[in-house]
């Protein structure tokens, strides 16, 4: 049974209302946030009006600042913007025009927030966004004329500046229905073909460089409004189930682009056409060196698998395999095969796998196959090769190889080890001071190192080549 002292709700509510607000009174007192969150309280208990009213006061305040929110300060802001957000949400049960109403002026906030925030982690971005996925549903219940809702759809699109409403036609598509759509679609049309007005060569404002030279304001913002007409127009056609749409806003050369094919693809085997589809994807180049996506393999053996290409697929997946050590497709080939052919068509991988050029790359799929016999193997036969900087690929295969192949563990830390101190990364230092004591550890379970050093030979030359590195030694144990 809890204790009666115990922080929860009963025992608190055990103490009665008057003490529990007197203790609310005193807690907010100097908290800004929290007495705005008790005025929004007593706002919904007097009615869904004064809530609104108080949700307003505060967007209008937040509008009018101008203070610079740094890293340290962000927090604090992104929990006034969620508090808002849920209080116009209590609002949406009742009365849904108004939040929709209060929704869009929070909505209007986000530009004047990101130029005065440091926004690195994202987390007042991701209120906004979740904010946008709200106006779908309230939008929904406010029955708002399609036609109004287009247009302000319209204006917020044109001022999607952080990427706040990249979702908003998608969210609004329901409530917008065929007639709203169209008239979006009208809309973003006539603003492509509006001339943004060019003004003269000296009077061109430059706002940057590249290695083509000055970046001027007005190029940026014709590139910026060509963006947002290819962008609606693909969320337009995708929430009309209109392909030909989609494929007519990419461009001959962005349709070699994989992301871009495999778009194309999926959207054209969702239609049922998969000869199309079949097309889409292979119009890129797939002689270029290093260009494969994962998507736009699995796309492909998609619509090999619908046009009934099962032999021509499968070949695909060895291929894939071959080229990337993917263990997905190694899996999905295996899966495939006929009993018994398994079994050699995996010793076949593997094999192939300790032969690829990267070793790196080979290692990364020897253990999560796994095959950590085969994986030690390779790191000793092919130490000369590793290279420490390649520490999410080493640090874990050290750790998986460590209980029954301590040499090939060892070998890795030392590359990890070597990097460091020869690179002078000395923020990898702690991580390095860790692994020469997990080699320390392993050196006694080690009954031949071969024609490796010794952990002792290996110290030895660390001290040797390295020993004026004392923010190193001093992390050694």
């Amino acid at each position: 049974m809890a204790s009666r002292k115990t922080l929860n709700a009963k025992n608190l509510a055990g103490l009665g209302a008057e003490r529990l607000a007197e203790l609310l009174i005193e807690i907010s007192r100097g908290n800004a946030a929290a007495q705005r969150r008790l005025r929004l309280e007593l706002a919904a208990a007097a009615s869904p009006a004064d809530m609104a009213q108080e949700i307003r006061k505060r967007l209008t305040a937040i509008s009018r600042s101008r203070s610079f929110v740094d890293w340290h300060q962000r927090k604090a802001l992104a929990a006034d913007l969620e508090t808002q957000k849920q209080a116009i949400a209590q609002v949406a049960k009742v009365d849904a025009a108004e939040a929709l109403d209060l929704l869009w002026r929070f909505m209007a906030l986000a530009n004047s927030i990101f130029n005065r925030c440091d926004d690195s982690s994202g987390s007042v971005l991701a209120v906004f966004q979740a904010a946008c996925n709200d106006l779908g549903d309230i939008a929904k219940s406010a029955n708002v004329a399609p036609n109004v809702l287009a247009e302000q759809t319209y204006r917020a699109l044109t001022e999607n500046e952080f990427g706040q409403y990249d979702r908003l036609i998608a969210v609004l598509a329901p409530a917008l229905g065929p007639t709203g759509l169209d008239h979006l679609k009208q809309l973003i049309l006539k603003l492509s073909h509006e001339p943004l007005p060019k003004p003269r060569d000296e009077d061109r404002k430059v706002i940057g460089w590249s290695s083509r030279g000055a970046i001027y304001a007005d190029d940026l913002a014709e590139s910026h409004r060509k963006s947002v007409v290819r962008l609606a127009l693909e969320a337009i056609a995708d929430a009309q189930g209109d392909v030909n749409a989609f494929i007519a806003q990419q461009g001959e050369k962005a349709r070699r682009v994989p992301s871009v094919a495999v778009e194309i693809a999926q959207r054209l085997l969702a239609a049922g056409r998969a000869e199309e589809a079949w097309t889409a994807i292979n119009a890129v180049d797939q002689d270029r060196p290093g260009w494969v996506p994962v998507e736009w393999e699995q796309a492909r053996l998609e619509v090999l698998e619908t046009l009934g290409r099962a032999d021509e697929a499968q070949a695909f997946r060895w291929a894939s395999f071959e080229r990337s050590l993917n263990p997905e497709h190694l899996r999905s080939y295996l899966k495939r095969l006929p009993d018994f052919e398994d079994l050699e068509a995996e010793e076949r991988a593997i094999a192939h796998a300790r032969s690829h050029p990267s070793v790196h790359v080979a290692l990364g799929f020897l253990v999560t196959w796994p095959a950590l016999d085969q994986a030690a193997h390779l790191v000793l036969a092919r130490a000369g090769e590793l290279n420490g900087d390649f520490y999410e690929i080493l640090a874990p295969a050290a750790a998986a190889l460590e209980d029954k192949h301590p040499l090939a563990a060892t070998v890795l830390r030392r590359a990890l080890i070597d990097f460091a101190l020869e690179q002078n990364r000395t923020k990898r230092y702690q991580h390095a001071a860790r692994h020469l004591e997990e080699c320390e550890n392993l050196a006694d379970r080690i009954e031949d190192f071969g024609t490796f050093e010794t952990h002792n030979a290996y110290m030895s030359r660390l001290k040797a080549e390295h020993g004026r590195k004392s923010s190193f030694w001093n992390l050694v144990i």
